[in-house]
């Protein structure tokens, strides 16, 4: 799978509760192919205290989306877009916005 979307990238929100929003994306996980959004799909989570470690209570944590849920938001045109990859005069692969053309990394 390419890497259309990368850490520290701005993203649209297309799909699911939170759709319309914008985010960074703070981790992603190939694995499993989702993305986890800074401030977008939050849960709450019912935690236990362990005592010494952490106290216990409700706790919010943002929840991973899959990774066709996002798009990428070029920083030229400021559209959600697609991406193509490309390759540069020294053969360095590149992602490319599909709207406007221009080379996002």
């Amino acid at each position: 799978m390419a890497a259309t979307i990368k850490r520290n990238d701005t993203v649209y929100v297309a799909a699911g509760k939170d759709r319309g929003k914008r985010g960074t994306v703070e981790r992603v996980i190939p694995s499993s192919g989702r993305v986890v959004v800074q401030g977008v799909n939050i849960i709450k989570k019912h935690q236990r205290p362990q005592p010494g470690v952490r106290q216990g209570g409700i706790i919010e944590l943002p929840n991973p989306l899959h990774i066709s849920n996002v798009r990428l938001i070029c920083p030229h045109c400021d559209k959600a877009v697609r991406v193509s990859f490309g390759t540069l005069e020294d053969g360095r692969k590149v992602r490319r916005c599909k709207s406007c053309n221009e080379t996002i990394d």
